[in-house]
């Protein structure tokens, strides 16, 4: 004997499937990012309550001696304000380089595919290699500094090699990829007969950028933007190689604490110190972004 099985049951039945079949989907990615993020993330933490005694012994507990230090000391403070200040200038600078070359890619065309290539190819280049490439081209030996010496005002240049402008000037050419790529991922959906009557209706360039492209495109603006800032915040070897101990990055401060040093509970803190500014500056851009959008949505309406 056969028992009919109620419609409201295969369809519960068919959910609960799709449920697990998602959550085998997931677990892989779940797995992967608990092992290799979560887990070393929580580990970090802990490490920067712990007490290093003098013959290095570390002594577990909730102790905010590290803290206490990094916010006592000047220097610390000097370098974290450096480091923020350099990750958000690079990412300014990299968005006035990145729209123009997003709008050629976004076209689509044999121009266009020499553009992408041209903007992608550095990323095949390893960052040590182009951190000294620049530390060349920036040296008094240089080729910009020929350049200059060329047009008479070499005798005046300032000294860039082992300064913030290195450091920003290679930020930008490193991490500029990161923010040309979303961003013509987004111009792209921007529809084109919008942008045709815009111009058919007597807009200026500058008003149909402001009014139309600029607005449509702050999703992959936002995403480039805050990829540049993470990036150039964290990064160890350009800040290393190009701004050394003149200029240095809160990485360089973690490199010498934990290998120079053997400090690994306050290089854990400096490190958390940096998690939590990152994560911080991030949530603030979005915010912010997120309320220029509704305004822009709400006047888009009146």
């Amino acid at each position: 004997m056969t028992h009919a099985i109620p419609n409201g049951g295969s369809l519960q039945l068919g959910r609960l499937g799709h449920k697990t079949v998602g959550l085998l989907l997931v677990s892989p990615a779940a797995l992967f990012l608990l092992a290799f993020f979560i887990i070393p993330n929580l580990l970090l933490v802990a490490y920067s309550f712990t007490a290093q005694m003098r013959d290095g012994v570390l002594v577990t507990g909730l102790n905010l001696e590290n803290y206490r230090r990094a916010f006592e000391v000047d220097l610390y403070w000097r370098v974290l304000l450096r480091t923020v200040r350099v990750a958000v200038t690079a990412s300014v600078v990299a968005a006035f380089f990145a729209y123009p070359l997003a709008m050629v890619i976004s076209q689509r065309g044999r121009f266009a595919k020499i553009v992408t290539l041209v903007v992608v190819a550095p990323l095949l280049v390893n960052v040590v290699i182009r951190s000294y490439a620049w530390a060349q081209l920036l040296s008094r030996q240089g080729a910009l500094n020929w350049v200059l010496d060329q047009a008479g005002i070499a005798e005046n240049a300032p000294q860039l090699l082992y300064t913030e402008w290195a450091v920003l000037i290679a930020s930008v050419h490193v991490f500029l990829p990161f923010l040309v790529l979303p961003l013509a991922s987004a111009m792209e959906k921007v529809p084109s007969t919008v942008v045709d009557a815009a111009r058919v209706a007597g807009a200026t360039p500058f008003a149909v950028f402001r009014r139309i492209i600029l607005p449509l495109s702050l999703p992959g603006l936002v995403v480039g933007m805050s990829l540049v800032f993470s990036l150039t915040a964290a990064a160890y070897v350009t800040p290393q190689i190009l701004g050394g101990n003149f200029a240095p990055l809160v990485g360089t401060l973690i490199e010498q604490q934990v290998l120079s040093l053997n400090d690994w509970p306050f290089g854990a803190a400096l490190a958390t110190l940096l998690i939590l500014t990152v994560l911080t500056v991030n949530l603030v851009f979005l915010k912010a972004v997120e309320r220029r959008t509704s305004s822009w949505t709400a006047g888009a309406r009146e």
